[in-house]
């Protein structure tokens, strides 16, 4: 698998449904559809919250959305 975007997880509303929505759409954002799908596969398939959640990682880099915040005003600041 190529490298693996960032997603704003931590912090998030903890229901697994909320979470697999937002690491699918930061997938989708990084024209990862196919990558999105099998991730949706494999979760609804697991079978417990914490193998649902190794799932997630296997596919985004589970950060907060401060951490994303921060690496956007780094990168602002190197223009």
């Amino acid at each position: 698998m190529s490298e693996k975007p960032k997603c704003p997880l931590i912090g998030s509303d903890g229901n697994i449904f909320c979470l697999l929505g937002i690491a699918s759409r930061t997938l989708r954002e990084n024209d990862m559809r196919e990558q999105a799908q099998e991730m949706q596969s494999r979760v609804t398939a697991s079978g417990s919250y914490s193998e649902a959640l190794n799932i997630l990682g296997e596919y985004v880099e589970i950060c907060s959305a401060e951490e994303m915040d921060e690496e956007l005003d780094e990168g602002m600041n190197m223009v």
